[in-house]
């Protein structure tokens, strides 16, 4: 399809799609009786990034990631996977597209090699092209050990292992993620973040669906975010961490620091992990002064230099200055859709 190229969707409406190997969504609505899942979704994940798929609970984001999987058929509008519509070129679409639910089911009998075998013929791989696959991901997703051990003996996260390595069997050029980290350990996290990362740079399309916000920060080139079926927002994850947010500022004195914040202007709050809880009966009394911190709205991390500097010069001692939490977790905590 060429760059631009119309299409037609279900209500018979031209829509003007940016054509491109990766994800393409316009306008995409999808319904289960009264309840309308999608309402309203555009969406790009490009061919060499890796994309944050962002929203609450019930947000549409699993039944977003279904009909790009060609799990589902949407009721409006256009979506192309890989160059390929899933609906009217499925067979095309899928052999393209790997695709990783949040809950891995398997033939609990079978043994984990035997599962990906199963997998690489349903994608037509010859055998010999099979085994040497299917070794390489047991050996990525450090399975090796497990390789001959029914799929029923392994832990929820070895589970999750072997569901990336059958997504992965084919070597698609688009990937598709619901929940990939739920349930595993630290250091499994790690190298899911890794194997993405080497993944986009070869070129594959990445969409992950989570809530470990503060994990996608260090992975995800481009996020969107969907709030009660519809795109609320899209854009970089620079963007993101160059928009203004909150920063924790500490110092050895909290009264000297919120006195100086308030001469100059700045807006601040209380920081509620850095408030002692309340101890006895009766009034409340002064607390005496003491190291402490407040979130500070601030621009950017030029601004941030700025107030050390500042500080610095009005002989506040800081102790300590960085962001209140992650750019993606600030973006979506700002947005207040799903809270209409």
């Amino acid at each position: 399809m060429a760059e631009g190229a119309g299409q037609t969707d279900s209500s018979g409406q031209d829509v003007l799609i940016d054509a491109h190997d990766g994800i393409a969504v316009r306008g995409l609505h999808r319904s289960f009786g009264a309840v309308h899942a999608l309402a309203g979704v555009d969406l790009d994940a490009r061919p060499g990034r890796v994309t944050a798929l962002i929203g609450p609970n019930g947000s549409g984001k699993t039944t977003l990631l279904l009909v790009l999987a060609g799990l589902l058929v949407p009721h409006a509008g256009h979506v192309s996977v890989g160059g390929f519509d899933p609906v009217t070129d499925g067979a095309r679409a899928r052999a393209r597209t790997g695709w990783m639910p949040d809950t891995f089911g398997t033939w609990d009998s079978l043994t984990a090699r035997e599962v990906l075998l199963t997998f690489a013929a349903a994608y037509r791989l010859p055998r010999a092209t099979a085994e040497a696959r299917v070794a390489e991901l047991l050996e990525t997703v450090h399975l090796s050990e497990f390789a001959d051990r029914p799929a029923s003996v392994l832990s929820r996260g070895q589970k999750q292992r072997l569901g990336l390595a059958r997504a992965l069997v084919h070597s698609p050029d688009v990937l598709l993620l619901d929940e990939p980290a739920s349930g595993l350990d630290p250091r499994s996290r790690v190298d899911l973040r890794v194997l993405l990362r080497s993944l986009a740079a070869r070129g594959t399309t990445v969409l992950v669906s989570s809530h470990v916000l503060s994990e996608l920060d260090e992975l995800v080139d481009d996020a969107v975010f969907l709030s009660g079926g519809r795109t609320v927002t899209a854009g970089t994850l620079v963007a993101a961490e160059s928009a203004r947010r909150s920063w924790r500022v500490r110092a050895l004195s909290l009264a000297t620091l919120t006195s100086w914040l308030t001469s100059v202007g700045a807006v601040w709050q209380p920081d509620a992990d850095d408030t002692p809880a309340p101890t006895g009966f009766g009034p409340p009394r002064p607390a005496p002064d003491r190291p402490g911190g407040v979130l500070v709205d601030i621009a950017d991390e030029e601004g941030a230099a700025r107030l050390v500097r500042d500080a610095v010069t009005a002989g506040v001692a800081l102790t300590s200055i960085a962001p209140a939490g992650g750019a993606l977790e600030q973006a979506y905590l700002a947005l207040d859709e799903e809270r209409r």
